[in-house]
């Protein structure tokens, strides 16, 4: 089993941590994994984007020509990548953001309202958030639990209040896309 991901967006709205998360919460469920990060110079308000690989055997490369999911927090991310995902993949975009439909009809299209959710927890920074547990629940590659243990030891100095909102904006996207939020 490989499958690859690719998150993308501006700068600033979290793609890399997205990636990140998801790249050490795998890896702490003994998957292998690689996590490939991409951004412009300008970052913030620039285009980021990264590609996270998790296999059950040895990966040979981190590049996904064709990624099996992809996450797209703005338009141009959708532009971009939605040519690139498999036949049969999964493309997860922030309806927000993203004022038009992907043209291809062989693949499987959530539209989360992430800055919406985000909104109703009374933080705007939780989108990327929102967006992981939208991704973990369409797709069944990885738990909200496991991704909650690898976002615990990546922001260990965090407070315990902004830790109860991350783990509810992963909890929302999940019900989101299971029908119950």
């Amino acid at each position: 089993m490989l499958v690859k991901t690719v998150f993308s967006g501006f700068g600033g709205q979290g793609v890399l941590m997205m990636g990140y998360i998801l790249a050490l919460s795998a890896m702490r469920d003994g998957m292998q994994v690689t996590y490939l990060p991409a951004y412009g110079a300008e970052v913030r308000g620039g285009t980021a984007n990264c590609t996270v690989s998790i296999s059950d055997e040895e990966i040979a490369s981190p590049v996904a020509s064709f990624p099996d999911y992809v996450v797209a927090l703005n338009k141009p991310s959708l532009i971009r990548y939605e040519g690139q995902l498999k036949t049969k993949g999964t493309l997860l975009l922030n309806s927000d953001l993203i004022d038009i439909d992907p043209t291809r009809k062989d693949i499987e299209v959530f539209k989360v309202p992430a800055n919406t959710l985000a909104k109703r927890l009374k933080s705007e920074r939780t989108v990327n958030m929102i967006m992981l547990g939208a991704l973990a629940a369409a797709t069944h590659i990885i738990s909200i639990d496991s991704l909650m243990s690898g976002l615990t030891e990546i922001i260990k100095a965090k407070s315990a209040r902004q830790m109860e909102t991350n783990r509810k904006g992963l909890e929302l996207g999940s019900q989101y896309v299971l029908g119950g939020a």
